[in-house]
């Protein structure tokens, strides 16, 4: 099937601007030329690529017909650096989970400064479905299954510790950590996506447990909530370690860690292309994380 370049171009701008002016702006013509490029994109395809609101957000088409634009860029750009011309910063979508983000992976693509980034945040577990649809150049997953025709490079683990605050510790669990007192504890979670807490009290302490939870969509807001008291949880390493250290909270049961596995998963297709990326990511996460146990 043969696209019209500057019609997925169109459709691209629409869906990073959220809106059809920010996209005119973006490729120098008139809304009116943006709004015919995405009614001729529309008609050819078929369907709907773009659902009107604020912002204006792509449909599952839309999605990834937008994301096959940002491929063909990044092909455009790795062919004229081959060629020996300067190429503009190429855009490159990737599914990060926040923890990631919060703690290793902004030192990682601060050296690729030929790149702009737009970073979907979604849970480690489920990361992988954005390069199985196709919507991402790239993915950190939890997932060591190949998503098909992707490349797979292990990272290391992220270690979270179960952690809470002297003072939760003294309301909630006078007669110690056990699974009545869990039951009723105050427990916190990222999303409903997110399993970490409940996986580790099947473990730990009783499978079937449902204590209260508070929904806490921010890595670093985890840290603080334990620390004020709000709830326990499992907090990054890396981003308790201080806290833990001057008594502001405390390791629930020691030696009880989890260590959840990272995985970048790319295509195949653009695995030369993103190289660079590959590689600055393999190499922090080096320093950054921990090793992946073998079973």
């Amino acid at each position: 099937m043969h696209i019209d370049p500057k019609h997925l171009t169109a459709l691209a701008a629409i869906l990073r601007n959220g809106n059809f002016e920010g996209a005119a702006h973006d490729l120098g013509v008139t809304q009116s030329a943006i709004s015919q490029r995405l009614k001729a994109l529309e008609d050819r395809i078929g369907t709907r690529l773009v659902t009107r609101g604020t912002p204006c957000t792509g449909t599952p088409t839309g999605n990834r017909l937008a994301a096959h634009a940002d491929q063909l860029a990044l092909l455009d750009a790795q062919l004229a650096r081959d060629l020996g011309q300067a190429t503009p910063g190429t855009r490159l979508r990737l599914a990060v989970n926040a923890v990631s983000l919060a703690t290793w992976v902004l030192p990682a693509l601060a050296q690729l400064g030929d790149h702009v980034f737009d970073l979907v945040l979604d849970d480690q577990d489920v990361s992988a479905d954005w390069p199985r649809r196709g919507e991402v150049m790239g993915a950190i997953t939890a997932s060591a299954r190949p998503v098909t025709g992707c490349d797979v490079t292990p990272l290391g683990a992220l270690r979270y510790v179960p952690t809470a605050s002297p003072a939760f510790i003294t309301r909630y669990f006078t007669d110690g950590i056990t699974p009545q007192a869990m039951a009723r504890a105050p427990m916190m979670r990222f999303n409903e996506k997110d399993r970490l807490q409940h996986n580790w009290l099947s473990r730990h302490m009783a499978p079937g447990l449902t204590p209260p939870c508070h929904d806490i969509a921010s890595s670093q807001g985890f840290v603080d909530a334990a620390r004020l008291g709000l709830g326990w949880g499992l907090n990054p390493e890396a981003l308790v370690r201080t806290e833990i250290a001057q008594g502001h909270l405390t390791v629930l049961i020691p030696g009880a860690e989890v260590d959840t596995p990272l995985y970048w998963q790319c295509p195949r297709l653009f695995a030369e292309a993103l190289a660079p990326l590959t590689r600055a990511l393999r190499e922090t996460a080096k320093s950054a994380l921990h090793p992946i146990a073998a079973f």
